[in-house]
């Protein structure tokens, strides 16, 4: 267990930082922008993953439960997890109550009693607004097809995000990917405000990661969720099978699986949805789909083509269509897609694709 943002009890305290301290904002008040700014992002995931169906299925459940006396875990969508900016843990498993297990400490997680959280093998990384409803109903969406636990990570949402996202970070997150943009933020952040660098930092701040000299939070692998995926990967005793990502998402998959030992990647199975990644882990099994009028997913593939290409738009919210059915897409995946492997065979796997992909505007 970490402190994350304060000098720690083993660090002494230094004149500088002290010096530092005196230039830092109100942490109260950039508290409550990064949860402005949450709650925004909250709203977007409304429109780009299955909201609908994760409410009307928690609404059906609530009225078997409530003759047996057993509590929802509807905290997932109240008003204060919404806007939470701190990063979770969320088990989902839409087969047995409570359906919904939520961790906010990755060794928690891992040294946990329950036996679910070293038997689930599929995980999830949302993007866009990458909140907690958003990734609930994502992993909700797969649990249903696969009829199984799904662990989603929740990113933590901090001020370095709140800058990129201010620069346009949503609508060009494979060039902040290439150029490593988010992390020089963070490095950029932590090393003058350690108090604000650590708004929501908790989560990934709960895993071994580097730090600057005054204590504050840095990333190890690119971000927050790639950090928590490729701690996960490495220390539980049974690696997850299925790696699932949209948008965004995929790239901080990518990014998790990329410095772990390939008895950790062979095999496993890796569905983008919506952002083509590296196929580069060793051993590790690829199902990359595009859709054809998705132009936020074009404009970030920086050369990685898709394993297919579908008749859909960014989406995987069924009420707003053509939207990628997440669920149906993971299932189905080995049956109707000619698999990727990493490695020099790779290249007589990979199907046929159109000559000239449908590009942003």
């Amino acid at each position: 267990m970490y402190e994350i943002g304060f000098i720690g009890k083993n660090q002494p305290a230094k004149q500088d930082d002290a010096i530092l301290g005196l230039f830092e904002f109100p942490n109260a008040f950039i508290r409550q922008a990064v949860v402005a700014c949450r709650l925004f992002n909250t709203t977007v995931d409304a429109v780009f993953y299955d909201v609908p169906t994760l409410r009307a299925d928690f609404f059906e459940r609530d009225v078997v439960t409530r003759e047996r006396s057993e509590k929802l875990p509807s905290r997932i969508i109240d008003f204060s997890a919404l806007s939470n900016p701190e990063g979770s843990l969320l088990l989902i498993d839409e087969q047995n109550a409570p359906y919904v297990h939520q961790y906010h400490d990755v060794e928690d997680y891992l040294n946990s009693r329950h036996p679910e959280t070293r038997q689930v093998a599929v995980a999830t990384i949302t993007g866009v607004g990458s909140s907690a409803l958003g990734s609930a109903a994502f992993a909700w969406n797969i649990s249903k097809a696969l009829k199984q636990p799904v662990l989603a990570i929740v990113p933590g949402y901090g001020v370095a995000d709140m800058v990129l996202q201010g620069l346009g970070g949503w609508f060009g997150f494979g060039l902040y990917d290439f150029l490593g943009a988010k992390s020089v933020t963070q490095d950029a952040i932590a090393s003058v405000a350690p108090n604000i660098a650590a708004i929501g930092r908790k989560l990934s701040g709960s895993v071994p990661h580097a730090r600057t000299l005054n204590g504050a939070p840095v990333y190890r692998h690119g971000s927050g969720s790639s950090d928590v995926l490729h701690a996960l990967m490495k220390d539980r005793p049974s690696p997850f099978k299925i790696l699932v990502g949209h948008s965004k998402g995929a790239l901080q998959i990518g990014n998790a699986l990329r410095s772990l030992n390939a008895d950790k990647t062979h095999g496993v199975r890796v569905v983008t949805l919506g952002c083509p990644i590296a196929e580069d882990a060793p051993g590790a099994v690829y199902y990359q789909f595009l859709g054809l009028f998705d132009a936020l997913g074009q404009l970030n593939m920086w050369g990685h083509w898709p394993e297919q290409w579908m008749p859909t738009w960014h989406s995987t919210n069924p009420i707003l269509p053509p939207a990628m059915a997440a669920g149906t897409l993971v299932l189905d995946s080995p049956r109707t897609v000619p698999p990727c492997h990493q490695g020099p065979e790779a290249l007589s796997q990979k199907p046929l694709l159109p000559k000239t992909p449908m590009r942003a505007m």
